[in-house]
């Protein structure tokens, strides 16, 4: 690369105790100038000793700094950073990955050749444990049964354009012409910006070459808190956006309203028991077949149970979520929720 831009990194942190030497491992070394980067750790007010490991290790490198973050959620973060960033370039990293060493120079790389909004690698998701329980989870996460067609989770093997990209690499520039981060979107923040790049006519593409470690929920508990809030943020992302951003999130909308809406109308009326009957029995045996071939191919017997477990909590969390929101919206309610991840 011929031009290194001054860039910054802004990585929200919450309770990342588990993970955050790792992730702070992996910025350690990155190949980009370190002369040429500023990165922020921005601390929502973490009550195990997140702040205490980042502070230990802020004098590596006199360009990392630890911000305070009293209003706890990743888009007030996200702001507060972008607000003091001195890069031409910000790139927002994720406290539960890791990162090859070359990630911010093939992203500012590529940044700049696309003359792109937004760039981002795919994610290549590992479980967080050795548990069935945990392989599970993260084989239906990075599943196309589990999460459609997006191309970050599931794979892509060229450059293409994209509706989003894990974390994300903008020109700093993008910010003042379209405003920073929803705080009202204390999930699906990114979805949202995303969605005002495309609408405004930019441009995003995800780098199959740039593969991203990282690692999902470890409990069927914090996987379905996850997707059910991802899900109830989604309609007010697509009020403001005046439109969906994606057509992929509504399977599991449909298969939530199918279950329970057709639950009663199958117990009264013949004609509909055979088809609620059917498509449950078609549902069943696609994620037992799935959960069965996986177990056979790791070689984990409990994945035979475990991963159409992980499928049903997905599809339906994230369709909970979004009826409830749907509720939220259609009555006025809080969209608040009591965490910061």
């Amino acid at each position: 690369m011929e031009r290194f831009p001054f860039i910054s990194v802004i990585c929200p942190v919450y309770n990342e105790q588990s993970h955050i030497r790792a992730c702070m491992d992996s910025i350690s070394s990155q190949t980009y100038p370190q002369e040429k980067t500023e990165v922020f750790f921005v601390d929502g007010r973490s009550s195990d000793e997140t702040k205490e490991i980042i502070s230990g290790r802020l004098g590596e490198n006199p360009g990392w700094r630890l911000l305070d973050n009293p209003r706890k959620f990743v888009p007030h973060a996200l702001n507060m950073a972008i607000r003091q960033a001195k890069g031409e370039v910000v790139i927002r990293i994720d406290a539960h990955s890791r990162y090859p060493s070359d990630y911010f120079s093939v992203l500012v790389e590529h940044l700049l050749a696309l003359d792109a909004d937004n760039v981002g690698g795919v994610w290549n998701t590992l479980p967080d444990g050795d548990s069935s329980r945990a392989l599970a989870i993260a084989l239906a996460c990075s599943h196309a049964l589990g999460v459609g067609a997006s191309l970050h989770k599931v794979g892509v093997k060229k450059v293409c354009k994209t509706d989003t990209v894990p974390y994300g690499c903008f020109p700093k520039a993008i910010f003042d012409r379209l405003g920073l981060f929803d705080e009202e979107l204390i999930r699906n923040q990114d979805d949202e910006f995303n969605g005002r790049i495309t609408r405004s006519g930019g441009s995003i593409y995800v780098l199959p070459q740039l593969v991203i470690d990282y690692r999902a929920r470890g409990t069927f508990r914090a996987m379905s808190k996850t997707y059910f809030q991802y899900g109830l943020f989604k309609p007010l992302v697509n009020k403001k956006l005046g439109k969906p951003a994606t057509v992929r999130q509504f399977v599991p909308v449909l298969f939530v309203a199918g279950l329970s809406a057709g639950l009663p109308f199958a117990l009264f009326f013949p004609v509909f028991r055979h088809v609620y009957v059917l498509a449950a029995a078609l549902y069943l045996a696609a994620i037992f077949c799935i959960g069965l071939k996986q177990a056979a191919e790791k070689r984990r017997s409990g994945l035979f149970l475990y991963l159409p477990w992980a499928f049903f909590l997905l599809h339906s969390s994230y369709g909970i979520g979004y009826w409830t929101g749907l509720f939220k919206l259609a009555t006025g309610r809080s969209f608040h929720v009591g965490s910061s991840r």
